[in-house]
């Protein structure tokens, strides 16, 4: 793992470790303040409550079988295979016990996976995304947020909005980063209670939903509102706005270069954005950037609420986020993936695409963790399931990517529309070759003494291309998507 045997951080393995720790030995009013004993500059907690009450879990089984593990002060950098093995089988439980059954349920409960051999199918295919296993299992992450959010997601789609309101409540308070997807299910929640009428059952079910996010986050926080510094303490963990807008660059060499494939990493090459702007004036422009490009999505799921056009709104709200927001780490792609997974039986084509991209993204972080074989072996096993399953070369017509309505509104449709399936699987091709040998060189070929940073620097600046054009294409998908497109279809 990453930082396996180099101190003074150790690396994220060390992270959760040190979680154990701090929450096993101290008191709960003592985990999110600096103190002698908790020193915040070694992998403060800077997580919501729910994870360090998962991580007191797994401390008192860590204490079970062998005390030194957490022990304070002491067990900073511990590393022995028992241990690594008891941590790997943590991840494994949290995947058992709450993402692959979501992922399971989700799939058999879809109308399009008609067949058990379909949904199978289906769960294989998303199951098998490379960039959650490389994280989770690689770079040593749990997949608990993502887990509670597909829950969520998953009760929604059975009109059990308390439950689902709840799950997702729960994955909020996991990772605060679930802010990518609350927008969404804030306006499909809304939207169906302007739907019910709010002087009727849609405000007894706005009340009831209030409630229960409520008393969710009541339970969580509970034990850190004895006073209101704790919660301000805990809420400056959570959004470490003195920052910045983007983490500094793990490269010190110049040109300045980032390995996220954001927005504002991409413009710092040309503009140094966080040398020319306060602190406080990128937290309003980021701000600001990312509501008005999430904007007209809400609005049409507020107004039209409709599950199809939730699980895209999660796409594209999720994304929006990623390109634009403050403070966004690599890692937070996987908070696009999920809902992308979640469409790939409805557009198999681009979701593949999207995810092969989205993978590729990390591919700076992956490399610093040694992952380079597993990343090449787990993304062509991804390809060639969804190449078999979804056969998703012959799904690149307009109606196949859900681009019919749109293309109706543009004149010349019968003109481009045919040659539209051979643009579009050229684009891909293209896409995959310049990914892989991007890849190739990365991990293989020394860069200039000029350009120190050239192979991380394009790897990001080639996935924020391809995230821009997603971005465009699911908003076109969500904006010109109408109750009349079966009619359309017809026609």
């Amino acid at each position: 793992f990453l930082g396996a045997g180099k101190p003074p951080m150790y690396g994220d393995y060390e992270a959760q470790r040190h979680w154990q720790e701090v929450t096993y030995n101290l008191p709960i009013r003592q985990w999110y303040f600096n103190t002698s004993d908790n020193d915040l500059m070694y992998w403060g907690l800077d997580y919501p409550p729910l994870t360090a009450y998962h991580s007191l879990m797994c401390a008192y089984v860590a204490k079970l079988i062998n005390p030194d593990w957490i022990a304070l002060h002491t067990s900073r950098g511990y590393e022995s295979q028992p241990h690594k093995l008891f941590m790997r089988t943590t991840v494994f439980v949290a995947d058992m016990l709450v993402y692959i059954p979501a992922v399971i349920l989700y799939c058999f409960s879809l109308k399009e996976t008609s067949t058990k051999k379909k949904a199978s199918i289906c769960a294989l295919c998303i199951l098998l995304y490379p960039g959650l296993i490389l994280i989770d299992h690689g770079h040593f992450q749990y997949p608990l947020s993502l887990g509670f959010a597909l829950w969520a997601v998953l009760c929604l789609s059975y009109d059990w909005d308390l439950l689902g309101s709840l799950a997702f409540c729960l994955a909020l308070n996991y990772k605060q980063m679930e802010l990518y997807h609350s927008l969404p299910f804030f306006c499909y929640l809304l939207g169906k209670c302007f739907k019910k009428g709010l002087k009727g059952k849609g405000l007894v079910l706005l009340t009831k939903i209030a409630g229960t996010v409520v008393l969710s986050f009541a339970g969580c926080w509970l034990p850190f509102c004895t006073d209101m510094e704790q919660i301000m303490q805990v809420l400056r963990r959570l959004f470490p706005i003195d920052r910045g807008l983007f983490e500094a660059c793990m490269f010190s060499s110049p040109p300045p270069c980032c390995k996220l494939a954001n927005i504002w990493c991409s413009l710092s090459v040309l503009i140094k954005i966080k040398n020319i702007v306060a602190p406080q004036t990128q937290l309003k422009f980021s701000f600001a950037v990312t509501f008005l490009s999430l904007l007209p999505v809400c609005i049409k799921l507020t107004v039209q609420p409709s599950l199809r056009g939730f699980k895209f709104a999660l796409v594209s709200c999720a994304l929006s986020f990623f390109l634009f927001s403050f403070q966004v780490h690599e890692k937070s792609i996987l908070l696009v993936s999920l809902p992308v997974c979640l469409i790939i039986n409805e557009i198999p084509f681009m979701a593949t695409w999207f995810l092969l991209v989205s993978t590729f993204s990390m591919l700076p972080l992956l490399l610093k963790d040694g992952l380079l074989l597993p990343y090449a072996v787990t993304s062509l096993a991804f390809l060639s399931v969804c190449v078999a399953s979804f056969a998703i070369f012959e799904k690149t017509s307009a109606e196949d990517l859900q681009l019919k309505p749109f293309s109706f509104s543009l004149k010349g449709y019968v003109s481009w529309v045919k040659s539209f399936p051979k643009i579009v699987k050229s684009l891909f091709l293209l896409s995959v070759t310049l990914m892989a040998v991007l890849s190739l060189m990365s991990a293989t070929v020394n860069p200039p003494q000029r350009l120190p940073d050239l192979f991380p620097l394009s790897v990001s600046l080639v996935s924020c291309l391809h995230f821009i054009l997603f971005l465009v294409y699911f908003n076109v998908v969500i904006l010109w998507d109408s109750k009349n497109s079966r009619s359309q279809k017809k026609l």
